[in-house]
């Protein structure tokens, strides 16, 4: 039997990742976080140093803006937590990756969890239709990516102004 799975879908900071570090947190530690983040700017190097001081030294730090699949079949602990599969979605963009064979991959090493897993996303389909190809790309490809581990998952939440509401 397959490892329950979670999504946690959600805006930027509604809560998402604070929410599911404290679902990650109810199974005994210790827990891995991955990361899929890339420090390019100072903005984004205060919101890792902020991630990191909230989780504390109890969590083991796993770095992996293009190999999701590998830091996931890799993570030691007792639960998984992936913080955020649209950063993962937009670095394989930009590095040309394949994105059916890097979501194939994923799909592998979720098939192979023996610990829960937990995935945070930004729901990015919301609002308008953005103006740029580029752009548009990422949107579908991210809404095509949530339908896909929404219909896996366990459970998927929907965070909106810090709160949980349950989807699945």
């Amino acid at each position: 039997m397959a490892a329950p799975l979670t999504l946690v879908l959600g805006g930027a900071r509604s809560g998402k990742s604070r929410h599911a570090e404290a679902l990650a947190m109810r199974v005994a530690g210790p827990w891995t976080y991955v990361a899929t983040a890339e420090i390019h700017d100072e903005e984004m190097r205060a919101r890792i140093a902020e991630h990191r001081a909230r989780r504390g030294e109890s969590w083991l730090t796993v770095e992996a803006p293009l190999d999701l699949g590998a830091a996931i079949r890799a993570a030691r602990g007792n639960a998984v937590l992936v913080d955020c599969l649209t950063l993962w979605l937009s670095n394989l963009m930009h590095a040309g990756r394949d994105l059916d064979a890097e979501t194939a991959k994923l799909d592998a090493a979720l098939d192979a969890a023996s610990v829960p897993v937990f995935l945070v996303s930004n729901e990015v389909g919301l609002g308008i239709v953005p103006e740029n190809a580029l752009a548009r790309r990422f949107r579908d490809a991210a809404g095509r990516l949530h339908q896909r581990l929404a219909a896996r998952a366990d459970h998927v939440l929907l965070m909106v102004a810090g709160l949980p509401l349950t989807v699945k």
